[in-house]
């Protein structure tokens, strides 16, 4: 039997398991199958390492809850970025606080923003993004620590575009 035959049959056996255990730790029943299947593609990326564990379930379990607070971190820190200017949109629209974080954007360095665009707007891991921008994964750390912090200080500077809304003004 190969080994992608044994990772198939193990997906049969205990994919809809895991993404009920999953879904028990993030009350997100979507989230609970992306970070199952996180936990599958994973496998897959060394099948041979992944056939010999002794538990291979155990092993995809931790690694789809590992997934899932990744996951919930980073929302977290983008959604006390986006607090400061209000609620996340949902799709592209004309809304001042939109505007205000777009126009913040553009300001930042190419490599913060694109840093910044691909892990928390299209939610690629660290080490996907330094693989998608041809850098290393430290490089991209660095960005996103500076770009959150340049990010947060040019949506909170009184001293800015005045057209810019939602901004805290952090000498009163």
């Amino acid at each position: 039997m190969s080994d992608d035959d044994v990772i198939g049959d193990i997906y049969a056996g205990c994919f809809r398991r895991l993404v009920v255990q999953l879904y028990a730790v993030t009350g997100d029943l979507g989230e609970a199958q992306e970070a199952v299947q996180e936990a599958f593609t994973r496998a897959l990326a060394r099948p041979r390492r992944f056939v010999r564990l002794d538990n291979p379930e155990a092993w995809l379990r931790r690694v789809a809850v590992n997934v899932a607070r990744t996951r919930h971190r980073r929302r977290r820190v983008l959604d006390r970025l986006l607090h400061r200017i209000g609620p996340p949109p949902m799709v592209a629209d004309t809304a001042p606080e939109h505007l205000a974080l777009l126009a913040a954007l553009r300001e930042l360095p190419t490599g913060q923003r694109q840093a910044l665009a691909l892990h928390y707007l299209v939610d690629l891991p660290v080490d996907e993004v330094a693989h998608a921008l041809g850098v290393s994964v430290g490089t991209v750390k660095s960005r996103l620590s500076r770009g959150r912090t340049a990010l947060a200080a040019r949506l909170t500077d009184p001293d800015s575009d005045p057209t810019r809304t939602g901004r805290i003004d952090v000498r009163s």
